[in-house]
């Protein structure tokens, strides 16, 4: 049996005082600053014809408004995922992110990569800076995550053992760099990686699911999946769900907050409606994510 996820935002503390959690572990979330947050936001606005569907954010408020709900919310750690899109973005990024987690003392200090000359000198400096969580986007990047410029910086993030984000399905849309194979290279090359798969790699969710079970320190992360939304464009596939079952302990949870179009309580009702035990919403919703962030 599964206890049914919360209807609304205002039932997710009851709901996690019922499984018995001290708060969510939410990996992948979302701060910027105010002037990439406001293009980011503007891109979603145009979203029926940038993806083919609207996509209103929910969490459209100021930072102070976005950190006090997520806190109701109980996230204890707060992320700051950022990516760039072009060279020369990722080091002032991190300079940001620092920056972020110096003024919000309950923040996961933040970082980012890009295939550019630097990448392993930037790396380095934020590692040393106490940065514990990168983000990669594949995607938006147009980069290929296997680019012999980032081997320096994926074995420094290897050896430090802090995971990476990575955004590397094709969904909403593929790009030239998206899929599973690149980052079967990557592995390949640094087995020891904490890469954290974004959106559980949809819509190749399988395959993805096969370098979890291949690379002990490669988990999936829950964004978007098994929303009504996401279910609508990339459905889970048959045998998927038992995946999840069994890889219970390589997967964290994920919301994309504050840029998704529907309830933060959606995602925890979505992944309760799996009906994969309250063991497993405890593992994923808390446990785990704890364990990687060491929360």
């Amino acid at each position: 049996m599964t206890t049914p996820g919360p209807a609304t935002d205002s039932d997710i503390p009851d709901y996690l005082r019922s499984l018995g959690i001290p708060g969510l572990a939410d990996i992948h979330v979302h701060f910027l600053p105010e002037p990439m947050l406001q293009k980011v936001w503007a891109y979603f606005d145009l979203a029926t014809a940038n993806y083919g569907a609207a996509w209103p954010i929910t969490y459209r408020f100021d930072e102070a408004t976005r950190l006090a709900v997520l806190r109701g919310f109980g996230v204890r750690s707060i992320p700051a995922l950022t990516y760039p899109h072009k060279p020369g973005m990722a080091r002032w990024l991190n300079e940001w992110n620092a920056d972020f987690a110096r003024r919000v003392p309950d923040s996961v200090h933040c970082g980012t990569l890009y295939p550019e000359p630097d990448v392993a000198e930037y790396v380095a400096a934020a590692l040393s800076s106490g940065a514990r969580l990168f983000k990669m986007h594949v995607q938006v990047g147009r980069f290929a995550p296997d680019d012999d410029q980032l081997d320096s910086a994926w074995e420094q993030l290897a050896e430090a053992g802090v995971p990476v984000v990575i955004h590397a399905g094709s969904a909403p849309l593929p790009g030239e760099f998206t899929g599973s194979e690149r980052i079967a290279r990557v592995l390949h090359k640094h087995p020891k990686l904490a890469l954290v798969v974004a959106h559980a790699g949809m819509p190749e969710y399988h395959e993805f699911a096969d370098l979890v079970e291949r690379y002990d320190n490669v988990r999936l992360d829950t964004t978007m999946v098994a929303t009504d939304f996401t279910e609508r464009f990339a459905p889970l596939p048959d045998a998927y769900v038992a995946r999840l079952g069994a890889l219970g302990d390589r997967v964290v949870l994920g919301s994309d907050y504050p840029n998704i179009p529907y309830p933060y309580a959606h995602q925890l009702a979505a992944l309760a409606r799996l009906d994969l035990g309250d063991d497993w919403m405890r593992n994923v919703l808390w446990h785990n994510g704890a364990r990687l962030l060491r929360s």
